[in-house]
């Protein structure tokens, strides 16, 4: 096999041995307590103090005796299924949890989290054989066709491996790497926007750099499903400034209209969002910050909401100057999510430069 062509790196090894133990965590919506003990865990040393809230949003604190106060936020979450009927031939029926692409599952591995630990299992469909000429061969994968087989032939087989109603059920694919620097695996979306927050307080914590603003560095849970732990952290936090962290789609690949959803590709940098929560003097900080240190940009624009928590913080408590920062990403909610090292690398350099521009004196203000 031929060895795939890297470009060098501003980050250290140790950072995406992390980042690879991160994605092949699972941390599905409602669940993401596993995943938030390794970002806990990881991001211990570069922070002054971290809590966390009832459903498990992690926080780590720089500098928390400042008035002012300052996050940069990703989600922690990744899309799922739940357990919803268990049939008497031992075969398991699917809810959502989460935006998950039923037309993905066939074929596809998986892990029930179940009781007694880990069952593996697998999407299965019928053979294209038995679909030939008939009525059927053009059936298409929906919830209520698709099933997990586990190997179980009785509902009492798949009870006693621990399956239950409202088990859990990720996706077993993970971290791997493509040629020129590409990354694939599951849930990029967005625990990507996770390890780039926990490389900016380290980032701060090596370089020595003293903040005059308390900086929350905020892990949110329950995204997928409506930016739920943003909403609850930011009424706790109630900061002054917050920089969001998500993905965005790679719009170069096919099927995709560029008329409808804008132009931005992997490899050419972070995108900025325009749109109605986000602030526009807020925006220019970044900007600035960008041309400043020679950082590619791009740029999208949103009619209403931006579909991140930068909505929940923006809106929350009387408001708070919010910004989106997006990276590129092809294939998103598939098990092989797909992002470029430069487009990490110019993400997590844009907010580590805007901290540093960024005082209680900023002015914010419209008028």
């Amino acid at each position: 096999m031929a060895k795939a062509k890297k470009a060098k790196s501003i980050l250290p090894e140790q950072s995406y041995s992390f980042l690879k133990n991160y994605i092949n965590n699972p941390s599905p919506t409602g669940f993401e307590s596993g995943g938030q003990k390794l970002w806990l865990e990881y991001t211990r040393p570069f922070v002054d103090k971290q809590f966390t809230d009832p459903y498990g949003t992690a926080v780590g604190v720089i500098n928390p005796e400042a008035a002012f106060k300052v996050v940069i936020e990703a989600h922690a979450d990744e899309i799922s299924w739940f357990v919803n009927y268990i049939s008497p031939e031992g075969l398991i029926y699917l809810k959502r949890n989460g935006g998950v692409d039923h037309q993905i599952a066939p074929s596809m591995r998986v892990l029930v989290h179940g009781k007694k630990g880990m069952v593996k299992a697998v999407f299965g469909w019928p053979a294209i054989h038995t679909r030939m000429g008939g009525a059927d061969k053009e059936t298409q994968p929906k919830v209520d066709n698709l099933f997990l087989d586990c190997g179980a032939r009785t509902k009492k087989e798949v009870e006693e491996l621990g399956v239950h109603i409202g088990a859990v059920v990720t996706y077993e694919q993970g971290f791997d790497e493509l040629a020129y620097d590409y990354l694939i695996g599951r849930a990029f979306d967005n625990r990507i926007g996770g390890f780039m927050i926990a490389e900016v307080a380290r980032m701060l914590k090596e370089n020595k750099k003293k903040l005059p603003f308390a900086l929350y560095v905020v892990n949110a849970v329950q995204e997928e499903i409506g930016l739920r732990g943003a909403e609850m952290i930011a009424r706790r936090i109630k900061p002054d400034v917050a920089i969001i962290t998500d993905v965005t789609h790679d719009t170069t690949t096919p099927m995709i209209n560029k008329q409808t959803e804008g132009e931005c590709s992997c490899g050419k940098g972070p995108s900025l969002t325009y749109g109605p929560a986000v602030h526009n003097k807020l925006l220019g900080v970044i900007e600035a910050a960008a041309v400043k240190n020679k950082i590619p940009l791009q740029y999208h624009a949103v009619s209403r909401s931006t579909g991140t928590d930068t909505d929940s913080f923006a809106y929350a408590n009387d408001g708070c100057p919010s910004a989106l920062i997006s990276i590129p990403l092809r294939y998103m909610h598939t098990t092989v999510e797909m992002l470029h090292k430069s487009d990490i690398e110019n993400t997590i350099r844009l907010m580590y430069e805007t901290l540093l521009t960024i005082t209680p004196k900023t002015k914010l203000s419209y008028f």
